[in-house]
């Protein structure tokens, strides 16, 4: 009887040290298996910071995508060509022959104009080029030299009695939303002849603000030289310009605030563009509207 008790006591305590035995292991277990997951996430963080790093490199070396933003209806730096279905424009052009030289894919994308701020502050585009006034918005964002000298006129109709600024007072003047033509008129050095205005109208389309002068509705447009002389192109003795600027200004292609590398990178080629004479050559595809003229040609 002793003997078969001894057995039982001894069997019992050989199972219960399995038993504590197989404990330790299982927990070991655990615990390497949740060490490798750790390690695996680590792992995965660090691979996708470097992948991140790596997008951002490549989204300033050859090869990346250049989007650059631009109003669809700001002919002759910016507009759809209706013979080939395809924007183009001088500054459309300047960025295609910039992207050739850098390996860099141009994508074209219109914008509205008065939300252009929030395009590139989201990151949708790289830059605003498209007769952008550097003028006035030196503090708004990173921007390349001034590549084009430009001025702001009154455009009304060949036949109207309107032969001065001074004629303007009572008249219905229109311009572009959020345009320099806007802000040069909204300004302290032109209050007063904004006030003898019988309205300043604004409209998102500079097409829209010539369709109105046409139908009567408005006297005048505020608008930038070189868009005056492309509409007074392509509608022969239907407009002309007061004598009198308004204004005058500089273009620049805009960058987001701080955005230096691809500022520096731009301007660059642009520099190696006009010292060969490229940009000129550009230039004189739109002749007729004075762009040759209006060039910035010293750096």
């Amino acid at each position: 009887m002793m003997k078969k008790l001894a057995a039982l006591f001894l069997a019992g305590v050989m199972a219960a040290s399995l038993a504590a035995c197989g404990g330790s292991s299982a927990a070991s277990t655990a615990t390497s298996q949740a060490e490798k997951a750790e390690e695996a996430a680590q792992e995965a963080v660090e691979q996708t910071a470097e992948q991140t790093e790596a997008a951002v490199e490549t989204a300033t070396a050859e090869g990346r995508e250049f989007v650059v933003g631009f109003d669809a209806e700001y002919p002759p730096y910016g507009y759809l060509d209706m013979a080939t279905n395809d924007y183009t424009g001088f500054d459309l052009e300047l960025a295609q022959e910039l992207c050739n030289r850098r390996g860099w894919t141009l994508v074209k994308k219109p914008i509205n104009w008065d939300n252009k701020d929030a395009e590139i502050d989201s990151g949708s585009i790289d830059c605003i080029w498209n007769g952008m006034t550097y003028t006035g918005r030196e503090e708004l964002y990173t921007w390349s030299r001034p590549y084009v000298n430009n001025s702001i006129v009154m455009c009304v109709m060949a036949d109207s009695d309107i032969q001065s600024l001074a004629d303007l007072a009572g008249k219905i003047v229109i311009t572009q939303t959020d345009s320099s033509a806007q802000t040069a008129l909204e300004g302290e050095e032109l209050a007063d002849l904004t006030a003898s205005f019988a309205k300043l109208e604004l409209n998102p389309s500079y097409n829209t603000c010539f369709q109105d002068m046409m139908t009567g509705a408005v006297d005048a447009i505020a608008v930038d030289i070189g868009v005056a002389q492309y509409q007074m192109k392509n509608n022969p003795d239907k407009f002309r310009i007061l004598g009198e600027e308004v204004s005058k200004e500089q273009y620049a292609i805009a960058f987001k605030l701080g955005n230096e590398e691809l500022r520096d990178q731009v301007q660059e080629t642009y520099d190696e563009m006009l010292a060969d004479g490229t940009v000129m050559e550009i230039a004189q595809h739109y002749a007729e509207d004075n762009l040759p003229e209006m060039l910035i040609t010293e750096k």
